[in-house]
């Protein structure tokens, strides 16, 4: 049985599918494929044929056929017979052409398209790789102060080499958390901090100690801030030990810091989980620079605030047992709450407050509404709630009359003396006409008539 032969495929259609299934598979514009063959077919013609030509490539889109043009400049005089052509010549082809107009003169060589397949292979790998490393670079430079996910590939010199799924990212020794030891298959989640161009393709370096990742995990925990009732104004870290974020609400109804911190902690415990059990502390910010620098000294009473308004300077009075607290372990409270409100703070204690004299510029402010918030969480119908305790007392004093029948009965009793009792008042020498101390009387006057 004779085997029908099949006809050969047209070399062009396997090229546009060939072009197809690059771009499908590496995610690249047709375009820019396009374009790039193009670049090298014209250093592939240069090579072989005529380098000092100026020449253009065109491959059609459809059908797949590529033509090289040589482009000539139109002038009165041809000093250079490669780059120009006279405006006789170009009015022979069109008589349109003026003075200065380029004129595209098709001159492919017949044997071109094995030549340049061979020549230009090499050039459009690397033509392609650069697309990819482009495209890479505008990706993950659009998205640096955003969040990446990814696991640990390896780990070289200390640096933590992550994969985020088309690219590798960088965690520094100095971006890793003091507490955190990262291994193989580890699966991190980190903050694009900066995203450069190098030339293996784009360098991204990834941080999990930014203040900027702690605002964007808020930001996911947290609905009212991607909804854009609450904001975040102000974050300051030290990685690892401790945090303050100050936030404010553009709802009234809103209650800025109960909503990150979410019911009994909740929401501000995933974020604590992740980043490795940091101490979160979510204050109230404030347009006053009273009340922030206040706020941001939590959990430490303020008793006044003097701002100098010109140098950005908050002298702060706190109670003597209460100084440690407000300046904290090495300076952390007062160090962080310097940088979250963005003003110098000098933190003295009530009795060292009495030796210091203010300049002009400072204006003091004391805080009395601080007494009344701890007032606030005391709710009056708690106490009152429990009224069972009433009715089981009432239920208890029933059997209690019948001990006070019994006292009653015992009053009642006539007083009875034995013989005995009798002969010792008698030897006593007791009158038995007085009354005895008692109050009792044996014998009326009467009963001796």
């Amino acid at each position: 049985m004779a085997v029908k032969k099949s006809k050969p495929s047209n070399p062009n259609v396997q090229f546009l599918e060939a072009i197809k299934a690059l771009c499908f598979e590496r995610e690249i514009s047709e375009e820019d494929l396009f374009d790039a063959i193009e670049a090298a077919l014209v250093v592939a013609y240069k090579k072989n044929f005529d380098a000092a030509q100026n020449v253009e490539v065109n491959i059609d889109r459809e059908t797949g056929t590529y033509h090289v043009y040589a482009l000539k400049t139109v002038v009165e005089h041809i000093d250079d017979k490669v780059t120009q052509i006279s405006a006789l010549d170009a009015h022979v082809l069109d008589p349109r052409y003026e003075i200065g107009d380029i004129v595209r003169l098709e001159v492919t060589p017949k044997n071109f398209g094995r030549i340049a397949a061979t020549a230009a292979k090499q050039f459009v790998v690397q033509r392609v790789r650069e697309i990819e490393r482009g495209i890479l670079f505008q990706e993950f430079s659009g998205r640096e102060n955003d969040l990446v996910s990814g696991s640990v590939v390896r780990i070289e010199h200390g640096d933590v080499i992550v994969n985020i799924g088309k690219s590798e990212a960088i965690l520094l020794p100095a971006e890793q958390l003091p507490n955190e030891e990262y291994h193989v298959g580890d699966h991190i989640r980190a903050y694009i901090a900066e995203v450069k161009k190098g030339s293996r393709g784009p360098q991204i370096y990834i941080s999990r100690t930014h203040p900027g990742l702690l605002k964007r995990l808020f930001e996911l925990e947290v609905p009212e801030i991607q909804e854009g009732i609450i904001e975040i104004k102000s974050v300051a870290r030290d990685a690892g030990t401790r945090s303050k974020v100050s936030v404010a609400s553009n709802d009234e109804n809103v209650d800025p810091v109960g909503s990150c911190l979410g019911d009994k902690g909740i929401r501000v415990q995933a974020i604590n989980n992740e980043i490795g059990n940091e101490k979160i502390d979510v204050i109230q910010w404030s347009a006053d620079p009273v009340l922030l620098v206040s706020n941001a000294l939590s959990p430490a009473k303020v008793l006044s605030v003097a701002i100098n308004e010109k140098e950005k300077i908050a002298q702060v009075i706190v109670p003597d047992q209460q100084l440690s607290l407000a300046i904290g372990r090495e300076g952390q409270n007062a160090r962080l709450a310097a940088k979250l409100t963005g003003w110098k703070i000098d933190i003295k204690s009530k009795s060292q407050s009495l030796d210091i004299k203010l300049d002009d510029d400072f204006v003091v402010t004391k805080l009395k509404k601080q007494k009344p918030k701890k007032q606030k969480p005391k709710p009056a119908p708690k106490p009152i709630e429990p009224p069972t305790p009433k009715v089981e007392v009432a239920e208890v004093q029933q059997p209690s009359e019948q001990p006070s029948k019994k006292k009653k009965k015992k009053k009642q009793k006539p007083d009875i003396f034995t013989g005995q009792e009798f002969e010792k008042m008698e030897d006593t020498g007791q009158n038995f006409g007085e009354e005895p101390s008692g109050g009792f009387n044996f014998f009326d006057d009467d009963d001796d008539d």
